[in-house]
């Protein structure tokens, strides 16, 4: 990890997940937004949140289920129009005790999330999680590419070349 400031930052104690669970619902400020957006290099964050449902789990793991939502600006990769984009998620996330590294046992489980000092970090978690949900190549309405005519792909006929391999086709005898 880097010591770098995180843009969402949202840390949980271990111990305010109680064993009946916790509701925890997070919002992003607007500096938080136009951090994350500097982040992941695209115009605007406009708005990010998350509504959560945690719970403990067998192994002391807490388990982090909900949805995930932004409102996202992107440059639109023919045009470089800027493109809004609603961004909805399912969060599905198990934070671990401290100590314990994430296993590679259940490759479609949810993400395992290794903790420190009994603190949970929901927001980077969930930043993350956004970075990954954002849509690669977003498209501005209407928006393709010139259509290449075939004979334009093809090239002019010219003079044949020599093969410079061609000395080798005799060969071995």
């Amino acid at each position: 990890m880097t010591d770098q400031p995180l843009e969402f930052s949202r840390t949980l104690p271990w111990v305010a997940v109680g064993p009946e669970g916790r509701r925890q619902s997070l919002r992003a400020t607007e500096a938080e937004c136009a951090a994350l957006a500097r982040r992941f290099g695209i115009p605007a964050v406009t708005a990010f949140g998350a509504e959560l449902e945690l719970r403990v789990e067998g192994g002391g793991a807490i388990r982090a289920r909900g949805r995930l939502q932004a409102s996202v600006v992107q440059s639109c990769v023919v045009t470089l129009e800027p493109v809004a984009q609603k961004v909805e998620d399912a969060v599905d996330l198990r934070f671990l005790p401290s100590g314990r590294e994430p296993s590679d046992e259940d490759p479609d489980g949810p993400d395992e999330i290794p903790t420190e000092r009994g603190v949970m970090e929901l927001g980077e978690a969930l930043a993350e999680q956004l970075s990954l949900a954002l849509d690669p190549y977003p498209r501005a309405p209407g928006a393709s590419l010139p259509a290449l005519e075939e004979d334009a792909a093809a090239p002019e006929p010219g003079p044949e070349r020599p093969n410079p391999f061609a000395v080798l086709r005799g060969g071995k005898g």
